[in-house]
């Protein structure tokens, strides 16, 4: 814009006047960024129109108001790394190649003071390189600029970048953060770093760097058992690098040296050091620490189920471990970072023999368990990898269903059915699998969507009791009686044996029960009661009414099929007295028969059910 069309704007819009530099910068040719429709050049200015004429991509020769782009428009500066990927595309291509931490340093040099957000630089260069190559390539980057003494790092994302005026070494700059802080964590943080980088520099700096260091894991009362673990592990080490060779207190192995402790060390304990801690528990415990790792294992979650198994194998105790696999599957102890780590490695050449006797239809029962499990502990719909693997992998049921008979693939079809784990869609690309390897599972499936027309609105604790009755009958009940039946006909003639005709009379009772709860449980839909208003009785409902017969006020409260306490008034919304009472409003009046009496009801008031 002109000096001549800035003046026009400012006449007929006085409060534009502050703005006068930045309208003097929106001239023909400038390149802008604006925050709805991105990267763009200034093409002219329009002064009929009293328009600035833009072209963004998608979007050329684009009219706009200059008093609105002054809120919504930034004009770049020449050395702008978007401006220089137009104006010198070859030279920036190659700094992306060949220099990333010279193209950062760069980047920095277009901004004021040479500074700005981490978020900042990483939106204009992910601008600069495009969204798919970006992450990649800064990550490189980031680890040459961790080397580059021009460049002061951010502790966050919300931190700065800062081009520095005079180079610093990392090194330089760790021992000075260092000296700078006083917290534990943060001083581990950075003895780590100075270890990664080699420490070049002298050894005073690193003596005192350890001695603030051996201070801070001695004393601090900031630190967890597993922070003051991986803390004396990294005193340690500086010590090693500055040539120091004092014990320093506590001694690592001591702070593994309390069994009771190594569980919650091993949950905390980070990635990198998991191994060495395994090794700490070996040195610490020589004549137990097998068990111990063994009890590690049993509750081990991510990649410390990993270096535990590999541990295991590494000190020779590789059919020790079969056993204990086969042992947990069979006690239902088998949990799902466990799993996971078994169902993910079955086909790995290293672990093939230790795994082939678990791909069997049990596995996929206890996967099942463990799925079910953890979507009923969840506060929350978070992803379950046990089941999304289930789902990934399209060989995984067919490899474990590979030796079921009809029945027992029937039954794990059946519990897949029950699962709360799997959304429907899910469900029935699962069953569909089972469905291909053993036709007659359509039967099930038919009667499976037949049975949820009437769906059963139940609370998580009743779902879990009926769940837990269930697995009692599958897991325990049943296989007890088979033993039953079978030591039964060891006495011989069946028609006179009455332990016999018990046994199978406890069958056929189990059975049924197992039928019936089947049943039940694929029509359950767990609920909060939170839908419910006071508009009208739900379920969830607490109600007020007056008793005809007798004049006497009565509070009701109304909860799922499983939840009836009638001692407490709490009554199932599929009682008698509940389904009368559903959909009415206060002031409505209901006649109930129970017993052979019909009473007449007045509801007075209604209320919610305390969650």
């Amino acid at each position: 814009m002109n000096s001549e069309a800035i003046s026009a704007l400012i006449a007929k819009n006085p409060s534009l006047k502050p703005a006068k530099a930045k309208l003097e910068a929106m001239e023909p040719g400038a390149y802008c960024i604006h925050r709805s429709w991105g990267f763009g050049q200034i093409k002219k200015y329009d002064e009929a129109a009293q328009k600035l004429v833009i072209d963004f991509p998608g979007k050329k020769a684009h009219p706009m108001d200059p008093a609105f782009c002054l809120t919504s428009m930034e004009v770049l500066p020449a050395n702008h790394l978007l401006v220089r990927k137009e104006t010198e595309p070859k030279k920036i291509a190659a700094l992306i190649a060949d220099d990333p931490a010279q193209l950062v340093v760069e980047a920095l040099q277009a901004y004021p003071g040479h500074a700005t957000t981490a978020i900042d630089l990483e939106i204009t260069l992910a601008q600069v390189l495009g969204e798919e190559k970006f992450k990649k390539w800064w990550s490189v980057a980031k680890k040459a600029l961790a080397k580059d003494p021009r460049v002061a790092l951010p502790a966050k994302k919300t931190d700065c970048y800062i081009l520095r005026e005079t180079p610093v070494s990392s090194e330089d700059e760790i021992v000075e953060a260092f000296g700078a802080t006083r917290s534990a964590r943060r001083r581990i943080v950075l003895a780590e770093k100075l270890i990664a980088g080699g420490a070049s520099g002298t050894k005073a700096d690193i003596k005192t760097l350890l001695a603030g260091l051996a201070e801070s894991v001695k004393d601090s009362h900031q630190l967890s058992p597993s922070e003051r673990l991986h803390g004396a592990a990294v005193r340690d080490s500086l010590a090693k690098l500055a040539g120091v060779d004092t014990a320093f207190e506590p001694v690592q192995t001591a702070l593994v040296a309390n069994v009771r402790d190594l569980h919650s060390i091993a949950d905390k304990i980070p990635v990198h050091f998991q191994g060495r801690f395994l090794e700490l528990v070996k040195l610490a415990h020589p004549g137990e620490y097998r068990d111990i790792v063994f009890s590690l294992l049993k509750t081990s979650q991510g990649k410390f189920t990993t270096e535990c198994i590999n541990f295991l194998l590494e000190t020779g105790h590789a059919d020790d471990l079969a056993v204990a696999l086969q042992r947990w599957q069979v006690e239902q102890n088998l949990r799902a970072p466990v799993l996971l780590w078994v169902v993910k490695n079955r086909h790995t050449k290293k672990f093939a023999k230790l795994l082939n006797d678990l791909i069997t239809p049990r596995l996929l029962g206890a996967i099942f368990f463990a799925i079910d499990y953890e979507a009923l502990q969840a506060a929350s719909a978070r992803r379950i990898p046990l089941a999304d693997i289930l789902s990934e992998d399209k060989d995984l049921i067919p490899d474990l269903l590979a030796t079921a008979d009809p029945e027992t693939a029937r039954d794990l079809a059946n519990t897949l059915l029950l699962n709360q784990g799997f959304e429907e869609l899910t469900k029935k690309a699962l069953i569909a699998r089972f469905i291909k390897l053993f036709p007659k599972i359509q039967s099930l499936v038919a009667a499976d969507a037949e049975s949820k027309e009437e769906q059963l609105l139940v609370s998580r604790a009743s779902y879990n009791r009926k769940r837990e009755e269930y697995e009692t009958i599958v897991s325990k009940k049943i296989p007890e009686n088979s033993k039953a039946i079978a030591t039964a006909r060891e006495h011989g003639d069946l028609k006179e044996n009455s332990e016999y005709k018990m046994a199978k009379q406890d069958q056929t009772v189990l059975m049924a029960q197992k039928t019936q709860l089947e049943r039940d449980l694929g029509r359950a839909r767990i609920t909060d009661f939170k839908d419910v208003t006071t508009v009208q009785v739900g379920v969830g409902s607490v109600v007020d009414v007056t008793v005809g017969s007798t004049g006497e006020t009565v509070r009701y409260t109304i909860l799922g099929a499983w939840d009836g306490e009638p001692e407490k008034n709490i009554i199932s919304y599929k009682t008698p007295l509940g389904l009368a009472f559903l959909g009415k409003k206060s002031g409505d009046s209901v006649k109930v028969k129970i017993g052979g009496t019909e009473e007449t009801y007045t509801i007075t008031a209604l209320g919610l059910a305390e969650a």
